[in-house]
């Protein structure tokens, strides 16, 4: 979801006619940078109303997700100002990412335009057909597509590996003044320091591998065990991920059957001796090709479900900071508080019963 350079845009944008009343931009904005800034400032050429759908909302951060959307959305705003655009013209709508399930995140897009365009069927959509990338692109024919003239290399992605390099220059040369405002003060606060200790970690772990003959593709395993309307998780003490909730789980022995690797795992991070084997209720793949920042991860999730009665003790493993059994109301709530897809592995389970 990312746009071009604004030195790529024609000296005169061509005329599309009358000004539709609400167009969509959707995107992750992590951070926004000039390429974003000069698709906005053309889509406001051509639409009286812009709804800029900001995506990956409530997710932990971590070296790509590294802002809030309530930072990104600031920042849209700050940035506009900034050339002269009223933020009256702004309209927001902050988004989840739902990995495993893309109807969902299409009906939350439907529904947070909806709430401002109250039935109108004037609405175009934004963007550039740039790659698979773009797919999302197709998943609204009831608004009119508008491409973008904006078209470069600039992306996010480049904005963030100078950052957490700290190339400041780089940096600058990328994004809008009041976005290099933002990410300088950032730098002085408690999460860059950790952000950038998980971009260093993944920097080191993917050098490690690039050495290989084919890309490496990871196998893990993963427990969603419920007790008593709760759920059983570990607080993670190393990178990637530190101090993030997470399922009990890891890397699959070369020895072991999935299922023997899971139950182990539980074992080793938790200190819970169950039966876990004959609690078995589902086990599923976990496949996004995205889902993890070491690289392409496949994880097999088991759910083990204890029934009612008194929760067990627990103690953390040697590579967790805590063990916890987390009431599910309150982990379903929290998405921002999990590492990587966890959230969501553990919400299709306990949503489809």
């Amino acid at each position: 979801m990312q746009a071009g350079d604004p030195t790529s845009v024609p000296a005169s944008t061509p005329s599309r006619g009358r000004k539709r009343t609400f167009g969509v931009y959707i995107g992750r904005f992590e951070p926004p940078q000039l390429a974003h800034l000069a698709v906005m400032k053309e889509a406001l050429e051509v639409v009286q109303k812009l709804i800029v759908v900001i995506g990956s909302a409530r997710a932990a951060r971590n070296v790509k997700n590294p802002f809030t959307a309530d930072e990104r959305q600031e920042l849209i705003v700050g940035m506009l100002r900034e050339v002269g655009i009223r933020p009256s013209r702004l309209l927001f709508v902050q988004v989840r990412d739902y990995f495993y399930n893309e109807n969902l995140w299409l009906s939350e897009v439907q529904r947070g335009v909806a709430a401002y365009t109250r039935g109108s069927s004037d609405v175009a959509l934004i963007g550039h057909l740039k790659d698979d990338s773009s797919y999302y692109l197709r998943s609204f024919p009831a608004w009119e597509f508008l491409p973008t003239h904006v078209v470069s290399p600039l992306s996010a992605t480049q904005v963030r590996r100078a950052y957490f390099e700290g190339d400041v220059g780089a940096v600058s040369e990328m994004v809008p003044p009041a976005v290099g405002q933002f990410l300088a003060a950032f730098q002085s606060g408690p999460d860059y320091p950790v952000l950038r200790q998980e971009h260093d970690y993944l920097k080191d772990y993917r050098a490690a591998w690039a050495g290989s003959p084919f890309p490496p593709v990871f196998v893990t395993t993963d427990a969603v065990l419920t007790r008593s309307g709760h759920v059983l998780l570990v607080r993670r003490a190393g990178q990637p991920g530190h101090g993030r909730l997470a399922m009990p789980g890891g890397f699959v022995d070369i020895s072991e059957p999935l299922l023997t690797s899971c139950i182990g795992k539980v074992q080793e991070e938790t200190g819970l001796t169950a039966a876990l084997a004959s609690h078995l209720r589902a086990r599923e793949v976990f496949d996004y090709p995205e889902r993890s920042l070491r690289g392409r991860t496949i994880t097999h999730a088991f759910h083990f479900d204890l029934g009612l009665g008194q929760l067990p003790a627990l103690r953390p493993g040697p590579s967790n900071a805590e063990a916890l059994w987390l009431p599910l109301s309150e982990a379903l709530s929290q998405p921002e508080a999990f590492f990587e897809d966890h959230h969501a592995i553990i919400e299709h389970f306990v949503l489809k019963g």
